[in-house]
């Protein structure tokens, strides 16, 4: 049951899922199994019904293939109208020879795995061999399973499926509407940078030494979680690619630095190229900084510092999105979105800002295209013109006269910032989104008021000098979606 405009909604299952409950012998069962007296005695339970368990999509698959080991993270897709699961199933063994083994979970935590209930940790044991063998699809309407090999030609898979025939359906039969839908694995992936984060150094001496060790960098954007920062997904153009390809990726950093180190890409589209991993080493004496320092640098400046204490007040919170990484022109392009929740009731985050860094360059914009545009486009100067007359200046577009006074000024934004956030809630409650769009624009321009004011206080005798930075060979078809 759901609610809608006109009131409550009911809807009745009229899938194959599930048990069939109609028979007094199988209500009287389930009743016992899960000593729940109603299921017996309820009129509303006839011979239509039936009872759903084990309902979640990795449940159901370890079920039937209890010797795979799943990726943590399954994703729902639309397919042919109907939403499906998909599955990343793994063959492994810690018996392997001649190679080292690694802890699964250790090697695939991150920031995300270990404070989300919506990602699956994985089991706490030894492997030196793994292949993401299957891919499995779960109907989230009936709840059907199909297991389809994907890397036929892994012997434990091979083996798995002699001893138990017909669970696994051959690579040809998945339909070409799932296999659009099929991406790297992210827990493949991590282990594959964890071992690559030693094994790229090909000395004796030197691995011997391990001074030349990568590390995979904290993630910055959560605070106190000691936590790798996750490999992301990305839209991105390599260099030497033509156009933008979906693909997994992650950065390492030097051992005692916080710098970049290199960056790893692999290839998500179902093609010919998946599975194709690349990695962009930098000199040892790089000055590119890595995701930890970019995002020191994002907190330390002024302009920045102060946005954000505006954006804290008026009973909000701010969340950091995803610091992503994007390799262009010989350097690294960082992209971190800055999103606004209401500290009272369930509500959504909303997107406000988007930081960006290049160099050592940061700003602060509205939106992806203008924080490209202040990196890397003609920059304007920020000192009002006078009129002609000597007396007057020239307000910004949609910012509204200041009244000479920036401290009036910051208490009429943060004032406007409020009541904008109050007709915002009011709005959702009354489901009038018409009202909530105009609140959204209104709270929009008190936070351009604000940032102006703050400015205006903070002014100097002496303006300080900006630096451009220009990457070369930079290209304006940047996909970030």
């Amino acid at each position: 049951d759901d609610t809608s405009p006109n009131g409550q909604r009911n809807n009745t299952y009229s899938g194959n899922g599930g048990v069939p409950i109609g028979n007094f012998f199988n209500k009287a069962l389930y009743a016992l199994k899960y000593q729940e007296i109603n299921i017996l005695l309820s009129n509303l339970v006839n011979n239509d019904s039936r009872i759903l368990y084990y309902r979640d999509p990795a449940e159901r698959v370890q079920r039937i293939a209890p010797w795979l080991t799943l990726d943590g993270d399954p994703y729902p897709a639309v397919i042919d109208g109907k939403i499906i699961w998909l599955l990343d199933g793994y063959t492994s063994t810690n018996s392997y020879p001649y190679a080292t083994r690694s802890s699964l979970d250790t090697a695939t935590a991150d920031s995300v795995n270990q404070t989300s209930t919506a990602l699956r940790a994985q089991a706490a044991r030894q492997i030196n061999y793994i292949r993401n063998s299957v891919k499995a699809t779960v109907d989230a309407y009936n709840g059907t399973v199909t297991i389809y090999a994907w890397d036929e030609s892994d012997p434990i898979l091979k083996s798995w499926a002699n001893a138990f025939p017909n669970i696994v359906k051959p690579k040809s039969q998945m339909p070409a509407a799932v296999v659009k839908h099929v991406r790297y694995p992210e827990d493949l992936f991590k282990i594959q940078r964890g071992i690559l984060s030693k094994y790229h150094v090909k000395d004796a001496l030197a691995f011997y030494g391990g001074q030349d060790f990568w590390i995979i960098p904290n993630d910055p954007t959560r605070p106190g979680v000691q936590g790798a920062q996750p490999p992301y997904y990305l839209q991105l153009q390599m260099p030497g690619d033509e156009n933008p390809i979906f693909s997994l990726t992650t950065t390492f950093a030097p051992t005692r630095r916080q710098t970049l180190a290199s960056f790893m890409s692999v290839s998500s589209d179902p093609n010919k190229d998946y599975g194709k991993i690349r990695v962009l080493q930098l000199p040892r004496n790089t000055t590119i900084p890595g995701p930890t320092q970019v995002q020191n640098n994002f907190e330390s400046d002024p302009d920045v510092g102060a946005l954000l204490s505006l954006l804290r007040r008026g009973g909000s919170d701010v969340e950091l999105g995803n610091l992503l990484s994007l390799p262009i022109g010989g350097g690294l392009l960082y992209v971190e979105p800055v999103y606004v929740r209401a500290t009272a009731g369930d509500s959504y985050p909303l997107l406000r800002k988007v930081l960006a860094s290049f160099g050592q360059k940061v700003v602060f914009e509205d939106n992806i295209q203008d924080a490209i545009n202040a990196l890397f486009g003609e920059t304007s100067t920020s000192t009002p013109q006078n009129q002609e007359d000597g007396t007057e200046v020239t307000p910004q577009p949609n910012v509204p006269s200041p009244t000479g006074d920036p401290a009036i000024d910051l208490a009429n934004a943060i004032s406007d910032m409020q009541k904008a956030i109050s007709d915002g809630k009011d709005a959702l409650a009354n489901g009038d989104f018409t009202a909530y769009g105009k609140a959204q624009k209104d709270l929009e321009d008190a936070l351009d008021r604000a940032l102006d004011a703050q400015r205006r206080l903070n002014i100097t005798a002496e303006p300080e000098t900006n630096v451009e930075v220009t990457p070369a060979n930079f290209s304006s078809s940047v996909n970030l979606n």
